[in-house]
């Protein structure tokens, strides 16, 4: 096991958690396109990932996660790309519903951490420093309202 200290608490990490700001929530390319243009996008996803999670590199069930880069000071969140990720990565990359769901026991929340560390090789006292930096970030982005880019998927919507 590997603490990151002093590091930036995204250093060196393979699986992280996403800050999405909360003006955002709910609001993706997936819930604005047809379901097959969804298909589509989410099977060459998982072919490109040869039909392995993304990150940890398992087989099995996938998902198609979108990936989103945002831009702090102009408070916009463009599409990036899609990856496949298996439901624990997935929940990883979404702690804040998982948080959610596994108070409304849907989920198991120490399944996702010790995923977590189990992908990034880490010790707990490193989750819990990237949970906080996520946490913070999350908070300072949730201040502002956002505008959604979806770049070159916009011509999806709508067909």
């Amino acid at each position: 096991m590997r603490a990151i200290a002093g590091a930036h608490p995204d250093a060196e990490l393979k699986l992280t958690i996403e800050a999405i700001p909360r003006p955002l929530w709910g609001t993706n390319l997936r819930a604005q396109i047809c379901r097959s243009a969804w298909d589509r996008i989410r099977k060459a996803a998982y072919a490109d990932a040869e039909d392995r999670c993304t990150n940890c590199g398992s087989l099995g069930r996938l998902e198609c996660h979108e990936r989103w880069a945002s831009d702090d000071d102009a408070h916009v969140q463009r599409l990036a790309g899609f990856i496949a990720l298996c439901g624990r990565c997935h929940g990883v990359k979404h702690f804040g519903r998982s948080f959610k769901n596994a108070k409304e026991g849907r989920m198991d929340l120490e399944d996702v951490i010790r995923h977590f560390l189990e992908v990034n090789q880490c010790d707990r006292a490193t989750f819990v420093a990237h949970e906080q930096a996520t946490g913070r970030q999350w908070e300072e982005r949730s201040k502002h309202e956002w505008r959604l880019d979806l770049g070159d998927y916009s011509d999806l919507v709508g067909s």
